[in-house]
């Protein structure tokens, strides 16, 4: 089970990675973002469980990151409507 939840999460970050790459995603969109936070969240559990702690770092850092960068987009666009 552990294996199909790193290939979904890992899938996730690389879809948001490759689609940024090729010019169908801004970094800085809440897709993007989207795409990162539950993929490395989704790792960083994983990594969790399996006691991965160098993976958990990475993960977790990733996924904090993005999570702030997430919420920094939704805020300036809640601020941007509210005008």
């Amino acid at each position: 089970m552990g294996q199909y939840v790193q290939v979904f999460g890992s899938l996730l970050v690389l879809a948001g990675f490759a689609l940024a790459q090729w010019g169908f995603l801004d970094q800085k969109s809440t897709r993007y973002l989207i795409l990162n936070v539950i993929g490395s969240a989704t790792l960083a559990v994983n990594a969790l469980f399996e006691q991965q702690w160098g993976f958990l770092l990475l993960e977790g850092v990733w996924a904090i990151v993005s999570s702030i960068s997430l919420i920094d987009v939704l805020r300036r666009r809640r601020a941007k409507n509210d005008r």
